[in-house]
């Protein structure tokens, strides 16, 4: 019977924690990568770093969400407000 009450606990916090680690995704920041706004190539961060809205002088600009394939993004958007993190209660989106 010690066993059985040992399982329904750890189901409970078990589910209590994913709970939290879902609420906490959802309020966090989406991915982001340095790339070239025109051919939307990855760039190394330092080409994106030097302005403080992620539009540095070394031609990149952050991108975020999405994915990369073939050194390339897509799936997000240079703009940080059009894409959503997603969780419970968020739906994720990208513009491109």
């Amino acid at each position: 019977m010690g066993r059985r009450r040992l399982r329904s606990g750890t189901v409970l916090l078990g589910g209590v924690g994913l709970l939290a680690a879902s609420l906490a995704a959802c309020g966090s920041e989406p991915d982001k990568r340095c790339a070239d706004p025109v051919s939307r190539e990855i760039l190394p961060d330092s080409r994106c770093k030097s302005g403080s809205n992620g539009s540095g002088g070394g031609g990149g600009k952050y991108y975020y969400g999405g994915t990369v394939s073939d050194g390339k993004v897509s799936g997000g958007s240079f703009d940080k407000s059009a894409v959503k993190r997603g969780g419970f209660g968020k739906s994720g989106s990208g513009g491109g």
